[in-house]
């Protein structure tokens, strides 16, 4: 899967999985953040490898429901979204695309009508 240029040099991590969970791509961001666990060769593996129990099932689950999951975190003092969510090639189920932003502690928010 290629990655194009404004994703590949996007702030935030993008990573990319087809349904059973092999990671088919990552950003310049994602390979960095991901580098002790070993970066770009991380590509062909199955992420649900990467996470422990319960998170494990909860991938498994998502995977298979296509439920989206958005949470928050925080981790040596900086605050990050994080958005998994299903993607779609042609109307068809295509996997699983994790987004991760910093964000401030403290920010705006607005109602807008």
């Amino acid at each position: 899967m290629t990655i194009p240029a404004w994703v590949q040099s996007f702030p935030g991590t993008v990573t990319v999985c087809d349904p059973s969970g092999i990671i088919l791509a990552m950003n310049e961001k994602s390979v960095e953040h991901f580098s002790a666990e070993g970066g770009i060769k991380l590509i062909g593996t199955n992420l649900l490898d990467c996470h422990p129990e319960p998170a494990r099932s909860k991938v498994k689950k998502m995977l298979d429901t296509q439920q989206t999951n958005i949470y928050s975190i925080e981790k040596n003092g900086v605050k990050k979204l994080v958005y998994q969510t299903a993607w779609f090639e042609e109307g068809q189920y295509a996997g699983f695309i994790e987004l991760v932003l910093e964000i401030p502690f403290v920010m705006p928010h607005f109602i807008r009508d």
